[in-house]
């Protein structure tokens, strides 16, 4: 039987700031990182199916 999953807790204060900054500033991704993802991604699929 699985336990039941906890509430996410708030972000408050410094956390808070931390986390909407990051989102604000988000990294983007090389596109050689997108097709690193998408192969291994496939790999996975693949055992899935």
């Amino acid at each position: 039987m699985a336990r039941p999953i906890k509430e996410t807790p708030v972000l408050r204060g410094k956390d808070a700031e931390r986390f909407f900054d990051r989102m604000e500033n988000v990294k983007p991704v090389s596109a050689e990182e997108i097709a690193r993802i998408k192969k291994s991604a496939s790999k996975f699929i693949f055992v899935l199916d």
